[in-house]
Formats: structure tokens, sequence, C-alpha cells
């Protein structure tokens, strides 16, 4: 029988250079297995914390419980023992209309409610403590066209303006066609000394906040009862003032 002989193949030893040992090293980098190792510690570390947690607050219900067996106060109850109450944090602060309810439960009540009633300062925004996210609730409510101010709107120029885009609308695909081939600058008649006298003799201020006052969801429909209120109240003092009565008519004699 024949013999074959087994071929060994020894591959040559390339000298790469330092280029090579660079481009090793950056590829090192990108290695996955590090990335998972270190994410697969994160999560063991929340789970860590988390039975911790649960743990302490097992503790503090079985200390509780084992409390109220032998007729002992409840840590619970010591804690709203040693709490302020509202009236007493009303009394002691110069403002106490900014007292709220859940300032009794800070660490330092009353430099909290002292730094709340302190001039120039800015409110935590009251959606701090909603569950839902903000301007949720304006999600189904439909967005209302732009109001242009009075002093604008008197000028006509909305009047022109609809009539140039009805025209517009109007127009047929001939025309558009033409129109995009031959395109014209779309002037509209507007006499510009109306627009200047409109700006710089009959503008009048915008309403705005006063300082530190925050912006918070349905806050437009609260200016608008506000402003109808008041309007009520200028027609019941005029009403005062020229003797007519408040009363219904019916009741009148």
């Amino acid at each position: 029988p024949l013999e074959i002989d087994e071929i060994e193949y020894i591959t040559e030893n390339l000298e790469y250079g330092d280029a090579y040992a660079e481009l090793k090293s950056v590829f090192e980098k990108f290695d996955a297995k590090e990335a998972v190792d270190a994410e697969d510690d994160d999560d063991s570390k929340d789970e860590d914390e988390k039975k911790v947690t649960n743990s302490d607050s097992y503790e503090e219900e079985e200390q509780d419980a084992n409390q109220n067996e032998n007729g002992e106060v409840s840590n619970k109850k010591k804690k709203l023992q040693r709490r302020m109450k509202i009236a007493e944090l009303k009394q002691l602060c110069a403002r106490p209309d900014l007292v709220d309810v859940w300032d009794t439960t800070a660490a330092n009540p009353k430099l909290l409610v002292f730094l709340k009633s302190y001039r120039n300062t800015v409110p935590v925004p009251r959606h701090w403590c909603q569950k839902m996210k903000f301007l949720q609730g304006k999600r189904g409510i439909e967005k209302q066209p732009l109001q242009l101010p009075d002093f604008i709107s008197e000028t006509g120029i909305e009047k022109i303006r609809q009539a140039y885009i009805e025209k517009e609308y109007g127009k047929k695909l001939k025309q558009k066609q033409r129109d995009r081939m031959t395109p014209k600058m779309g002037y509209m008649g507007i006499d510009y000394q109306v627009l200047r006298d409109a700006f710089f003799k009959y503008q009048t201020k915008p309403k705005l906040t006063s300082h530190c006052d925050l912006y918070h969801e349905g806050k437009e429909f609260e200016q608008m009862s506000l402003e109808c209120n008041n309007m009520n109240n200028l027609a019941m003092r005029k009403s005062m003032l020229i003797g007519a009565s408040t009363g219904e008519i019916w009741r009148m004699r």
C-alpha cells in the first residue's frame, strides 16, 4: 500500500507594523461582550436595590404591627404627630395664601414657606404633582385659528387676503400651470399708509401676565371667565351709581 505523507501548511508571519496594532486596538473597543456584561451588572444592581427597599418597607410594616399588638404608638403615627399642622404654618408665615397641603410634609416647612413668600420668587409649576403629562388634556381640543389684534383687523387686511385665496382656489389647472411658468409677484391692493397708521398710531399694548405668573393647563379659559366677571362687576357698579334696580324685571314695581 501507498503511504500518504501528512502535509502541514505553515503561514508566513507578516510584518504589519504599528498601523496594525493601532487598528486592532480600535476594534477591541467595540467588543460587544463588555457592553452586555455592563448591562447585566446594572440590571443586577437595580434588582438588589429593589430588594433592599422592599425588605426595609416590609420590616417597617412588621415593626408597626408588633407595636400595635403591644399597645405602643406606631412609627407612622409618630411621624404624623411630629408633623406641623397647616393652620400653625399659616400663622407663622407672612403669606398664608401660598401655603399648600403638602408643605407640611417637607423636611423644613418653615424655610419652605419663607422661600415661597419671599419677594420676586418664581413658584414651582402646579402640574408637578399631576400623574398625566403636561398639556395632555388639550390633545382632543381643536386649535383655534390665529386671531389678529383689533388695530390690525380694522385695516381690512383679512378680507383682502380671503378674497385673494378664493381667487387662487377658483383657478383652473391650465391657469395654475401658466402662472407657474410665468410667476407674478402676487401683490395685494393694500394702502400702506393705513397699515402704517395702524402700527404707529392705533396700536395697543397686548395683555401680559404679571411677574412670576406661570402658564398652566386651562389658564386661557380662566382669563376669559375673569374678564366676564370684571365686566359684570362694572355693570353692577354703573347701575348702582345710576340708581337702577339690579333685580329681575318681573319683580320690579
